[in-house]
C-alpha cells in the first residue's frame, strides 16, 4: 500500500537524518516565505480572507492553542492562522516551488508548520523536521502525478498541497503510522484546486493554498481523535490517481512507478526547489530574464521596437493574455511580463503597483511608460516552439526576438534562457534572498532574521514572537 509506506517514512524520520544542505535550504526557504508573506498580508485577498474568518468565527470556543497571523499583533486559532497565512504567502506570486513537481511548497508547508509549532511551543528542531518531511513527500507526489495531473486542469498546489499540509501536521502532532495513514486518506478526499481559477484571473488561486493548509491540519487533528480515512485514497480504483490523473481511463497503473518512488524516498530533494525573483507565474520567468538581457542591449530605445516574437514551450505560450483586466490576470500574462521588462527594466511588486496606478489595466493612460508597454504588447506574437517544448519540464526555455525600426539600426536582437534565475542550477544566493526581503519590506529590521540561522536552539513561540514583533 503506497500511502502506508509514506506514513512509515513520516513517522520514522528524525531531525538527525537531515543533511547540512537540506537544513540550509529550508532555512533559506523559511526566510523567503516570511518576507513574501509579511508583505503579502497587506494585499486585498488576505485582507478579505482575514475579515471573513473573523466574521464566521466570532463566537468560537475558548482555546489556549493560538497562532499568529504574520505581520499582525493578534493571534487566532490554528486553522484560521494557517489559512490566512497560506493565502498571504501565495498572493504576490513570489513563493518557492519545484520545477518537476510543478507545485508551490513553502506557501503550504510553513503556514501549517508555524501554526502548530507556535500553538504547542514545539522546538525549532521539531519544526525543521516536519518542514523537511513536507518538502520531501510533496516533491515525490508532485513528480509522480505530473505532468498529467496539471494537464487535466488541476492546480497541484491545491491538490497535492493538501497532502503536504497533512504530512507536516501529522509529524508535528506526533501521530503514529496508522493515524498518519488516516490523515492522508482524509487529505486525499479533500484535495482540490482547478487551474481555471489560476488563469481566469480570480482569487481562487490563492484560496487553494489557504484551503490546502486548512484541510491538511483538519485531517491530522481528526485522525488523531480517531476519525478514519481511506488508506487507498491515492491508488485505489476510485482514488486520486484514477480520477484526477488518469482522468477515469482504464489505464495500467503500473505506469506509476510506486516502487521506484518509495525506493527514492528520503533522498534530499529540497535542495532542488526554486526561489522566485519576479511577481509573475513561474512559467513566465525565463521570458522575463531574456527580456531583461535584451533591455540591457537596447537601453531606453524601446520606442523603436517594431515587433517582438517569443518562442517558448507550450505551457508558457498558453499564458497569452493580451488584455488583462485585473492584477490576478496580469500575473499570468506573458505579453505584459515581457513588455514591462523591456520598458522599465524592473519587475518588482512596487513597480507593478505603480504601473497599475498609472493605468496599466485601463483602456487609457497619459503615462508614457504605460503606453509604451501597451504598444509593445500590441506588436508581440507568442509561439509554441516544438524543439523548446521537447526540453520541458527539464528546462523552461524562452527565446525572445526583438525587431527594431530603421531609425535604430534596423536591427534584430535576440536571446534565449533555458532555466530562469532562482532554479537550483541558476540559484539566487542568500544575499539575493535577503535583498528580496528588504525590497518587499523596507521598514523591517532584518537583524531579527538571524534567529532563523540558529532556530534549532529555540522554541517556536519565541521564534515567531521575535520575527513577528
Amino acid at each position: 500500500m503506497f500511502l502506508r509506506n509514506i506514513s512509515k517514512f513520516i513517522s520514522n524520520y528524525r531531525y538527525e537524518q537531515a543533511t547540512v544542505e537540506s537544513l540550509t535550504t529550508v532555512k533559506a526557504a523559511f526566510l523567503d516565505f516570511f518576507g513574501v508573506t509579511y508583505r503579502g498580508m497587506g494585499e486585498e485577498a488576505p485582507i478579505i480572507a482575514l475579515n471573513t474568518i473573523e466574521e464566521i468565527f466570532q463566537a468560537k470556543f475558548d482555546s489556549n492553542l493560538t497562532a499568529s497571523i504574520i505581520g499582525k499583533e493578534f493571534k487566532t486559532d490554528v486553522l484560521s492562522a494557517a489559512f490566512v497565512n497560506g493565502v498571504a504567502a501565495h498572493v504576490l506570486e513570489l513563493d518557492d516551488g519545484h520545477r518537476g513537481a510543478q507545485i508551490h511548497l513553502g506557501a503550504v508547508i510553513f503556514p501549517t508548520a508555524l501554526a502548530i509549532s507556535e500553538a504547542y511551543d514545539l522546538t525549532g528542531k521539531e519544526f525543521l523536521e516536519a518542514v523537511i518531511v513536507g518538502y520531501e513527500v510533496g516533491i515525490l507526489l508532485g513528480q509522480l502525478v505530473n505532468p498529467k495531473h496539471r494537464n487535466n486542469g488541476f492546480h497541484t498546489t491545491g491538490t497535492i498541497g493538501t497532502f503536504i499540509s497533512g504530512v507536516v501536521a501529522s509529524k508535528l502532532l506526533k501521530l503514529d503510522e496508522d493515524q498518519i495513514l488516516n490523515a492522508l486518506g482524509l487529505c486525499g478526499t479533500q484535495a482540490a484546486g482547478l487551474l481555471e481559477s489560476d488563469h481566469g484571473g480570480s482569487m481562487g488561486k490563492v484560496l487553494h493554498v489557504g484551503k490546502a493548509a486548512y484541510n491538511g491540519i483538519l485531517s491530522a487533528y481528526l485522525a488523531r481523535n480517531g476519525f478514519t480515512g481511506s488508506g487507498t485514497i491515492f491508488e485505489g480504483d476510485e482514488g486520486f490517481l484514477k480520477t484526477m490523473v488518469l482522468n477515469g481511463d482504464d489505464l495500467d497503473m503500473d505506469e506509476f512507478s510506486f516502487e521506484d518512488a518509495l525506493k527514492d524516498i528520503g533522498k534530499v530533494r529540497v535542495r532542488d526547489i526554486y526561489f522566485k525573483k519576479y511577481p509573475f507565474c513561474r512559467h513566465l520567468h525565463s521570458s522575463i530574464d531574456t527580456a531583461l538581457k535584451l533591455k540591457a542591449s537596447i537601453g531606453d530605445e524601446y520606442n523603436h521596437i517594431q515587433n517582438v516574437a517569443v518562442k517558448t514551450y507550450e505551457i508558457a505560450a498558453e499564458h497569452n493574455n493580451y488584455c488583462p483586466k485585473n492584477i490576478e490576470e496580469l500575473k499570468q500574462s506573458l505579453p505584459y511580463a515581457i513588455a514591462i521588462s523591456l520598458v522599465v527594466g524592473e519587475v518588482s511588486v512596487d513597480k507593478i503597483n505603480q504601473l497599475i496606478e498609472f493605468g496599466l489595466l485601463e483602456n487609457y493612460s497619459t503615462v508614457d511608460d504605460v503606453n509604451a508597454i501597451k504598444n509593445i504588447v500590441n506588436g508581440m506574437i507568442i509561439l509554441s516552439d516544438d524543439k523548446l517544448n521537447e526540453l520541458y519540464p527539464a528546462k523552461r526555455p524562452s527565446n525572445v526576438i526583438i525587431k527594431l525600426d530603421d531609425v535604430f539600426r534596423n536591427g534584430i536582437f535576440q536571446n534565449i534562457t533555458f532555466l530562469p534565475k532562482g532554479d537550483f542550477e541558476n540559484p539566487l544566493q542568500l544575499r539575493e534572498l535577503i535583498d528580496k526581503f528588504k525590497g518587499l519590506n523596507p521598514h523591517y529590521d532584518v537583524k531579527k532574521l538571524t534567529v532563523i540561522d540558529s532556530i534549532e536552539d529555540y522554541n517556536m513561540k519565541y521564534v515567531v514572537r521575535k520575527l513577528n514583533g
